[in-house]
């Protein structure tokens, strides 16, 4: 039961660091997360996501950071929401029709109920963050909506992850894909833990697997790559068009030569993962008729004479009788004179 048509569908988190580009290259705030747009679809990404929150509906006052803070020095998850949560319902409009403008999809998480009635209208497909994955009011309330759901599954055991999609199962029938994630900013390489998407893939095999990255990028983006290979479906990751900016996700995002390197590394794991039957290829017809051996006179044979073990050895090329066949040669009498080093040939036997 697969969401996207593509693998790997490939998500390039916008989130909220279009507010730092726009800083940085003295552009409004909504130009800025269009040029984010043009980027992510210029360099390969298949859908577009940000963040759909208001501070005060999402944390306390007094909750304190769980993120770097040599990255993202704000010591209050209130007040860095706060810092990112101008856009509302208009300007995510905007946003949504640009992306089909593009040709790119629009995805927003939505961080409380008025977020996810209004993104309604804008998207197909539901994001439910890790930091809601208990919380089964909300995660109904998304499923009565009555589209797909990407379940991201940080910090969370696997009991905790069967509550949720029971919850959604509950309400609506949509499709559920569930995402491997590590709920750490950033997440160490030895953290990643990428053997769990195998883990997911064993005991929810009815639905499709993703990934959720929140690693460094590295310089050939292995992780992502490794994520695919071990079978997630879906990929998403923080996207940025400078990785260098301070802030709460430009650290751990991926930037369009990112995307770049994982798609040709997708490219060139397509390439070599070929069928999955076993069987002969076109490509190993002459070694394995050149390569293979074949039952082979270790001496000569006399007309008549009753052919032994001994008289026969195996050698190359394959051409005659194969080794596996030796039972239907021994015993059986020589119909003609055969000469040291011959080949063996059914009508050399009688």
């Amino acid at each position: 039961m697969n969401i996207f048509y593509k693998k790997p569908f490939l998500i390039g988190e916008i989130g909220v660091n279009f507010y730092d580009i726009a800083e940085k290259e003295n552009i409004s705030d909504i130009e800025a997360a269009k040029l984010m747009i043009r980027e992510a679809k210029e360099c390969g990404i298949d859908a577009v996501k940000f963040q759909s929150y208001k501070a005060e509906t999402i944390a306390s006052k007094n909750s304190p950071a769980y993120w770097d803070l040599s990255e993202e020095p704000t010591t209050s998850q209130f007040e860095l929401f706060k810092k990112f949560d101008k856009f509302g319902k208009d300007e995510y409009a905007q946003l949504a029709e640009y992306c089909r403008e593009v040709g790119i999809l629009f995805l927003s998480t939505p961080f409380d109920f008025e977020s996810a009635d209004y993104l309604d209208d804008l998207m197909s497909v539901y994001k439910i963050s890790s930091s809601d994955l208990t919380n089964t009011p909300f995660i109904q309330y998304i499923a009565g909506k009555n589209k797909p759901i990407l379940l991201s599954t940080g910090a969370s055991t696997l009991n905790e992850i069967h509550q949720a999609v029971n919850a959604i199962e509950e309400v609506s029938a949509v499709k559920i894909a569930i995402m491997h994630c590590v709920l750490s900013y950033p997440t160490e390489y030895e953290d990643a833990n990428l053997l769990m998407i195998n883990d997911l893939k064993e005991n929810f095999p009815e639905y499709e697997i993703g990934y959720s990255d929140h690693t460094r990028p590295d310089e050939n983006m292995m992780v992502l790559t490794t994520a695919f290979n071990y079978g997630a479906d879906i990929i998403e990751k923080h996207f940025t068009l400078d990785k260098t900016l301070k802030g709460n996700d430009h650290y751990h995002a991926m930037d369009p030569e990112d995307v770049r390197k994982f798609r040709k590394n997708v490219a060139f794991l397509s390439k070599i993962r070929g069928k999955k039957n076993k069987q002969p290829l076109i490509c190993e017809s002459s070694a394995r008729r050149e390569a293979r051996r074949s039952v082979v006179a270790s001496r000569d044979i006399r007309k008549d004479q009753t052919i032994t073990s001994d008289m026969l050895t195996f050698k190359r090329p394959g051409t005659g009788i194969s080794p596996s066949r030796i039972s239907e040669i021994i015993g059986k009498k020589a119909a003609d004179d055969i000469k040291e080093d011959t080949l063996i040939d059914f009508d050399m036997i009688s």
